[in-house]
């Protein structure tokens, strides 16, 4: 486990050598996400650089955890790693670069992306999704910043070290499996980015746990019974009690409220699968996921030319 090698889908080779710093366009608790070019053929890519890791066992688990969970899950709408290698003490791993994130969109958009362009990227982000379900693995941290855009519109999911792999009837838990939730928790986050996308708002800005339970209360109705006892619990819990669902307060109309409503569901268990989502007639409708599909095969295709003259150069 602690051969780095074994975990590398190619040869670290020189490692950082290989790349000319441009700019840090992340950090985070792990480190720093740095852009880079390969000196040889001009390729840009995202470094994530780790924190000593060989000193921090929680960060080196992060790691670990998400280079094996990336070795398992290659998809179009998840980023895809290139490389991974160590220096000094420190995990690097190498990933094909994208412009910008939800994140970056929502900033420059405070009223919203428009309902095409978060369809567009809602659609690509369940496809990622539930590519990551059918392989048994949940996210457990879809977030704006966590969402990759690239210039032609391309989505791709990255991030994934709280990511949990889930456990089979009568398998074990350990580390990477998880104990405590399901695939549901990442429609929730899904639908909660959708209503974000189509707004500029996050859906539920609570100040406090307490406060944004109240929020989700009245935004989408009660919790769930278990849900219930537990916040009863909590300091100020009580006061939940009373808080009642205001009626029509979800944004969209239609289809478009129709499936938000169906990823908010307060019971867990009740939400649909992505690929029902993917299936719902806010997609069917009107021929659009056959079209957009097409459009996407195209992007994709662009991408992979790309890719392979940067290879070949």
């Amino acid at each position: 486990m602690s051969d780095v090698s074994s975990l590398s889908p190619t040869s670290p080779s020189c490692g950082m050598d290989k790349y000319e710093q441009l700019a840090v366009v992340g950090e985070g608790s792990y480190g720093v996400v740095l852009k880079c070019r390969r000196r040889d053929n001009g390729q840009l890519v995202a470094i994530k650089k780790f924190l000593e890791t060989e000193d921090d066992a929680a960060v080196r688990k992060m790691a670990l955890r998400e280079i094996r969970m990336l070795k398992k899950l290659r998809h179009d709408h998840l980023v895809n790693m290139i490389e991974v290698f160590r220096r000094k003490r420190r995990f690097y791993l190498v990933f094909e670069y994208l412009d910008h994130t939800l994140l970056d969109e929502l900033e420059s958009s405070p009223g919203g992306l428009g309902e095409d362009k978060a369809k567009k990227h809602l659609y690509q982000l369940l496809k990622g999704i539930d590519y990551c379900h059918h392989n048994s693995i949940i996210h457990r941290d879809v977030k704006p910043e966590n969402v990759l855009v690239s210039n032609a519109g391309v989505v791709k999911l990255c991030d994934l070290g709280f990511a949990r792999a889930l456990a089979a009837p009568g398998e074990p838990y350990t580390e990477y499996v998880a104990t405590r939730y399901g695939p549901e928790v990442d429609i929730w986050a899904i639908g909660c980015l959708f209503s974000e996308m189509l707004t500029g708002d996050p859906l539920f800005p609570g100040d406090s746990d307490i406060d944004q339970l109240a929020l989700i209360i009245k935004t989408v109705g009660k919790l769930a019974p278990r849900h219930q006892q537990v916040v009863s619990r909590l300091a100020g819990g009580a006061a939940l009690a009373g808080a009642e669902a205001r009626r029509s307060v979800l944004p969209g109309v239609g289809l478009a409220r129709d499936l938000l409503a169906a990823c908010l569901r307060t019971e867990p268990r009740a939400r649909p699968q992505a690929s029902a989502l993917l299936r719902h007639k806010y997609f069917t409708t009107d021929g659009f996921a056959e079209n957009f599909n097409a459009e996407l095969r195209k992007k994709l295709g662009k991408e992979i030319e790309v890719s392979m003259m940067h290879q070949i150069g």
